[in-house]
């Protein structure tokens, strides 16, 4: 695989990111199965490895990354998160110096590593100043235990409110963006990917096959039936009407280029310049071999323009339901005045 620059760390890395959500009790239990699946998809040329203390539950995908890097820990970039639940103390979670200090330790520890290559913040939390993760993240930068530091699902008004805090403290910058992204979602081409491209910042993107709907195998009137754990994570995304009416669309269009629809959708993802890996997430080998042999597709003009005519160039076809929602959308009191503020604002 030819390498991209991450961002303008200087750190280079396939365009494929082996995501690894899927290692563990929520998709395979086997350890053994798992290490061989990382092992894999380094033969094959990716040195890009994305997990989270929260994966697994209790750190466990950690764990299992550890053991498949024993021996190969130089040919890994190595990203993990913080921010997540790890235990029922709500000072366990979040993006508090408190709890980003304890947590790093924590994953090197599960890692088995001395230094982490990218550590990232895992959502935006509206209720912890900016400034006191960035401080946080460059201290644990200075001391050597990350290399550097990225967020995932920031606004794009965010992301520059981080770089200009970064610039008057003199902190470290966040170099890295972690969003959602696929021919069905396809919001982020609207600011988020601009705005990355702006400050030289690199972009992990997940999903790109949207949560499965674009390796169409789940289609309208017939094809599998989605998983269970699927259905309770994202009901309405694997229902959404729109979205299904796309994948028929799209699906002649994927024939069209000699292309199956994985393929199609993945090189999709990694076409746009501001992009610099797709995170994949394979949960068996077979899985992982059916990624790997798209690995080389491209994109005409021709296609790209059919699919632009399918989904629109920075459109949403709906939300996917473990999105990042703001609390100004989630929460409907924070766009809403009280009855008595309306009020008082009608008489003047």
């Amino acid at each position: 695989m030819r390498m991209r620059p991450l961002g303008r760390t200087g750190i280079q890395v396939s365009p494929y990111c082996l995501g690894t959500m899927t290692f563990g009790p929520a998709g395979n239990p086997d350890h053994d199965d798992c290490v061989r699946i990382i092992h894999r998809a380094l033969d094959a040329g990716i040195n890009f490895i994305d997990t989270a203390d929260v994966y697994g539950g209790d750190g466990e995908t950690e764990r299992i990354v550890r053991k498949a890097l024993r021996g190969r820990r130089d040919d890994v970039v190595l990203a993990t998160k913080v921010n997540g639940p790890m235990g029922a103390d709500p000072n366990r979670r979040g993006n508090s110096r408190r709890w980003i200090v304890t947590a790093v330790d924590a994953s090197l520890r599960r890692l088995g590593v001395d230094h982490i290559d990218l550590y990232q913040v895992h959502h935006p939390e509206p209720g912890t100043d900016i400034e006191e993760a960035l401080a946080a993240l460059t201290d644990l930068q200075r001391a050597g235990k990350v290399r550097a530091i990225g967020h995932s699902s920031l606004p794009a008004a965010e992301i520059v409110e981080a770089q200009w805090v970064s610039e008057r403290r003199g902190l470290a910058r966040f170099r890295t963006e972690q969003p959602p992204y696929s021919i069905l979602n396809r919001g982020i081409e609207r600011e988020v990917l601009p705005v990355c491209a702006r400050y030289g910042i690199g972009t992990l993107v997940w999903s790109p096959l949207a949560m499965g709907l674009l390796t169409g195998r789940y289609r309208k009137g017939g094809g599998e039936q989605a998983s269970q754990a699927r259905m309770h994570w994202v009901p309405r995304h694997m229902t959404d009407e729109r979205k299904l009416d796309a994948v028929e669309r799209l699906v002649p269009i994927a024939e069209q280029a000699g292309l199956s629809l994985t393929h199609l959708a993945l090189a999709f993802t990694i076409t746009h310049p501001a992009v610099t890996s797709a995170i994949i997430g394979p949960r068996t080998m077979a899985h992982l071999d059916d990624l790997l042999a798209g690995a080389g597709a491209t994109l005409d003009d021709d296609i790209l323009d059919r699919i632009d005519e399918v989904v629109p160039p920075g459109v949403d076809l709906g939300p996917i339901d473990v999105s990042y929602v703001p609390p100004e959308l989630a929460q409907p009191h924070l766009r809403r005045r009280r009855t008595a503020d309306r009020a008082a604002a009608d008489r003047g």
